[in-house]
Order: structure tokens, then sequence, then C-alpha cells
């Protein structure tokens, strides 16, 4: 028989006693169903929980399984299905992926040990929800950059091509001007709605799908009431430059924001 652990997804406040029905059927992990373990003394606190075989979580096991992105793209389909069936319900406060205990009773000491600081965190984070905005550079190639001049007829075949690359070098330092111009737009368009922002890692290698270079890659704490304007507010700072995409992606859980920050949020702009 396979031991199993505790997959913790997400903790959220169960006023009422509907949260059960909205992960009803829904797989976890492994496909393993999705229950609920409610903090001692009949509290309020939830987090939403599944077993999962615990040699797939052991320390060396988890470090290879996270090379392998078929497992992982598994698990973070599974994950992310679960916040978001429990977000649809109430505010929820997204745990990190692989995030596991060794049973049941092990997340209940866990609700009961910190039910006041995540009691705060979900009021704080009530009627807001995260959008991501992404930057790219686009390769000069694929830009709506007039073409560099042909090179003089009388140049060498090499001085040609270094022209050529001269050429594309300053096209794409151009890119590159034009995305700090436009982060500064997005940052200033952003500020009259979001109350934080979180600046994640620019995006490399697989999880940097779509075209151009990610060089900007935040998250928003959004009011419900400002997210249309805050979108269109976005997405119109970024017109009128070449050379560089804003994407713009949401309305998603707080997963940015679960745990408060360190630093002072920021404060939205007087209108």
């Amino acid at each position: 028989m396979t031991e199993t652990i505790s997959y913790a997804y997400a903790v959220a406040r169960d006023d009422d006693g509907t949260l059960t029905q909205a992960l009803s059927g829904l797989p976890g992990v492994a496909d393993a169903p999705v229950h609920l373990v409610r903090a001692g003394h009949r509290g309020e606190m939830v987090a939403a929980v599944s077993p999962v075989p615990e040699q797939d979580f052991q320390e060396s096991a988890l470090r290879a399984h996270l090379e392998d992105l078929d497992w992982l793209e598994s698990v973070a389909r599974a994950h992310h299905r679960v916040i978001g069936a429990l977000a649809e319900r109430t505010t929820v406060l997204p745990l990190r992926l692989a995030t596991v205990y060794l049973d049941d009773e092990r997340v209940r000491q866990m609700l009961d040990a910190r039910q006041e600081a995540f009691a705060g965190r979900l009021s704080e984070l009530t009627a807001h929800t995260e959008w991501g905005v992404k930057i790219y550079v686009e390769a000069p190639a694929a830009t709506d950059r007039p073409a560099a001049p042909p090179a003089a007829p009388d140049l060498s075949p090499g001085r040609a091509y270094l022209s050529h690359r001269r050429a594309q070098r300053h096209a794409r330092e151009d890119a590159y001007r034009d995305a700090e111009e436009i982060a500064r737009r997005v940052e200033d368009a952003a500020r009259h709605h979001a109350v934080d922002r979180v600046q994640h890692r620019a995006q490399q290698g697989e999880l940097a799908r779509g075209p151009g270079e990610n060089v900007i890659n935040d998250a928003y704490l959004v009011p419900v009431g400002h997210a249309e304007r805050f979108r269109a507010d976005v997405l119109r700072a970024a017109e009128g430059l070449t050379g560089v995409r804003v994407e713009v992606t949401g309305p998603w859980a707080p997963y940015s924001f679960a745990t408060p920050p360190e630093t002072e949020p920021m404060k939205r702009a007087a209108p």
C-alpha cells in the first residue's frame, strides 16, 4: 500500500459551509479527491487538501520531479484548478506549489497556529484580484521600424556585414529604450488603480512562451471595482511605440499577495 501525505492548495474562510460543494468531484494532484481540513474548535478557517503519494514528494524525488516539465505542468494545472474553484466562491490565500504536510492533523495544527494571521490577510484581500503585466522586447526584425538603409555598394562583404549588424544592434537598443518608457507609463497608469505590486523575475526558457524577450513580469493587486479600468489604462499606456509588446492577464486569485508585503504597499494615485 502506497503511503500518502497531505498536499495543501490554499487557505480560505468557510463562513457558511459551502466550500465543500465547490470542491465536490474536483480532481486534485494525481487525480485524488480534494477535501477541506478545518481549524480546531469549529473554526471558520479551512485548507483545501488532498492525499498524494509520499514517495513523489520526498525531497530528493521532488527535486527530480521539478526538472520534469510534464510532471510539473500536471501538478501546476491541478493546483491552479483547485484554487480557481475556491476563488469563484470566496477570497483565498494560495499556498506554494508542492506544499505538503505529514497528514491532515498537521494541516489542522498549522491552521490553528496561524489562524489570526490568515484571517487578517484574507480581510485585506477581500474584493481584490491579481492582474499580471508582462512587457516583451520583440526582435528588431519583427518590429515596424523602418529598415536600415542598404550598405554602401563599395563596402566589402565583411564591412557590409558589420554595417548590417550595427543597424540591428541600434534597432534593438531603441527597442529596450522604448520598453523602459512603456514600463514607466504602465506603472503610472497602474498606480491609479492598484493597491500593491510584486515584481517577479523576468521569465526565460520554457516559461517565456510567445515572441520576444520578457523584461518586465509584474503582478498587481487591484480592487474588483477598478479591474476593467486598470486593464484598459495599462494597455492604452503601451500604445505608440513599436518593438515592445505588453501582455495583461487576469483576474487571478492573489497568488503573489498571499504573504503580507515586507515593504510599504503601493499607494494608489489621487484621481
